[in-house]
């Protein structure tokens, strides 16, 4: 696929260029100014992050020569066999990556009462999609909802129904294929039932054995790497057990050695809730992030969701690991799971994305919306401002960030020569981004609406004018509202086992009270 983009404004080191990109067999192949082919990575057109004192939201207004709404000399099109892209009054900037979700959890979205991660997931796992087309279904409304919010990779914690579980992947994995979006599907393992996810306290809670044995479900993962890893077709499997709370160490090693013999990425979630981390102090002795990097999971190729309750001694060891850190700020809000330290991380050298989370905890996958609370929800916790998270840092997170999160990012996650031509163009006419001020400030700061203008993923335009080309919306739109009904209230078996135990090792008062 080769196009050019003209016209276009690209966020330059202490400002703004218009520029004319240019892409050749699926990959960005020149940055250019409008006048001036510019030679593969110029300085100007390649900038390091940003370093400056002053906030790049504080960059003079652009001053481009066309007028806002003035008509462009070239309107787009077929020129000479060449297909070119209109760009005025658009900024181009790097995909980002929903580095955090479950797809499948879209079914619940808006239905799961304000409850703590440990009671939520009792009730979602009672109401779990046990269909693969919904499965399919959700994952490709999961895709549409992150194009248009910014988004070209995908990580989906997919939740796998038990006796289907590679029918299970196979239905994300063709959702993901037909519409386009970039994907890294971590089925979602674990060999220990759901009620061992709470911490013992002084009354152990009586647990069954898992429906899946430790050896049955690495052998499970290898079978699935073997049938849909095929990064050449937009498809990655991550090794991704849920986490410490429901993982043995078994697994743990397992997903270390099948990453290691085949160069895949490892994904889980890692000390979501303060529950979480008196659990591990009870398995292990000492803190969860210690235990992962004794066995071996830590790793550049490592990246972990949430990470709200570490302290300065375990983000050390993310920063001796060069693990990544995934932030998914309205999950940990909406569940009362606390604030990731995200400052302090940021400080010590930790890499760090951003994630929606599955849509039943967010309950949307608007990355936007993601990165916009990620990034302000911490001025709270550092009265330095100096530590503040600045809009263009907040790209830079969710597109390099993402990026290396996943080890790609000597492919994606900035606008470089060489690199895969995973980019967003956005609308500077929206209303949302109006009156003209710092473009990329508008755009974190702000609440766009209606933002996204067209979405390429590996030199292909999966979105064009605000819509998606690749699928019917309006039949997926359908599909989810015939297949689901209007309901308020439903009772969860599993939260009324539990919740008393919950109650009890959390120090809360009894429920009669």
């Amino acid at each position: 696929m080769s196009f050019t983009i003209q016209n276009v404004l690209i966020p330059v080191e202490g400002g703004y260029e218009t520029a004319e990109v240019q892409v050749v067999d699926n990959c960005i192949s020149a940055l250019a100014k409008p006048s001036k082919r510019i030679a593969p990575n110029n300085p100007p057109f390649n900038p390091p992050p940003y370093q400056g004192e002053t906030a790049p939201f504080n960059s003079p207004p652009y001053q481009g020569e066309t007028a806002l709404f003035s008509p462009p000399p070239y309107q787009g099109g077929d020129r000479g066999g060449e297909t070119v892209i209109d760009g005025t009054n658009k900024l181009l900037l790097p995909g980002f990556v929903n580095a955090h979700t479950h797809s499948s959890e879209m079914w619940q979205r808006g239905i799961i009462p304000p409850l703590p991660l440990e009671l939520w997931i009792a009730e979602l796992y009672d109401f779990t999609p046990l269909d693969t087309e919904q499965i399919y279904l959700s994952a490709l409304g999961t895709a549409v909802e992150t194009l248009l919010s910014g988004g070209t990779t995908v990580v989906d914690h997919l939740v796998l129904i038990p006796g289907q579980e590679l029918e299970t992947i196979a239905a994300a994995v063709r959702a993901y294929q037909e519409i386009g979006i970039r994907a890294f599907i971590g089925p979602l393992i674990q060999d220990e039932s759901l009620k061992s996810g709470m911490p013992a306290g002084d009354s152990a809670i009586e647990t069954a054995a898992y429906l899946r044995s430790t050896q049955a479900t690495l052998d499970l993962m290898e079978s699935a790497i073997k049938q849909f890893h095929k990064p050449e077709l937009g498809v990655n499997i991550l090794l991704a057990p849920t986490g410490i709370q429901l993982c043995s160490d078994a697994l743990f090693e397992g997903c270390i050695d099948l990453s290691d013999r085949q160069n895949l990425c490892r994904h889980a979630h890692l000390l979501e809730t303060l529950a979480q981390k008196q659990l591990a102090q009870e398995k292990y002795g000492c803190s969860a992030v210690a235990h992962l990097q004794q066995i071996g999971f830590l790793s550049p190729r490592t990246s972990l969701a949430h990470c709200v309750w570490l302290d300065d001694a375990d983000i050390a060891i993310m920063a001796e690991t060069k693990s990544t850190v995934v932030h998914n700020p309205l999950s940990n809000l909406r569940l009362g799971s606390g604030i990731a330290p995200i400052l302090k991380y940021r400080q010590a050298g930790v890499n760090v994305s951003f994630g929606c989370d599955g849509a039943a905890s967010n309950d949307s996958q608007d990355l936007l919306e993601a990165i916009k609370i990620g990034s302000q929800l911490h001025n709270i916790t550092d009265l330095d401002y100096r530590h503040w998270i600045t809009p263009r840092q907040s790209v830079e997170m969710a597109s390099l960030g993402g990026a290396k999160g996943l080890n790609i990012a000597d492919k994606l996650g900035s606008l470089t020569v060489g690199k895969s031509a995973d980019f967003v163009l956005y609308d500077l006419t929206s209303l949302s981004l109006l009156p003209r001020t710092d473009p990329i400030g508008l755009l974190i700061l702000g609440r766009p609406t209606n933002a996204v203008h067209s979405v390429w993923v590996n030199g292909k335009q999966i979105v064009a004018e605000g819509k998606v080309k690749t699928i019917d919306v309006d039949d997926l739109r359908k599909e989810l509202f015939d297949r689901s009904e209007w309901t308020s209230k439903r009772q969860s078996a599993m939260v009324t086992q539990i919740e008393d135990h919950y109650r009890q090792v959390m120090n809360l008062p009894d429920r009669s009270k």
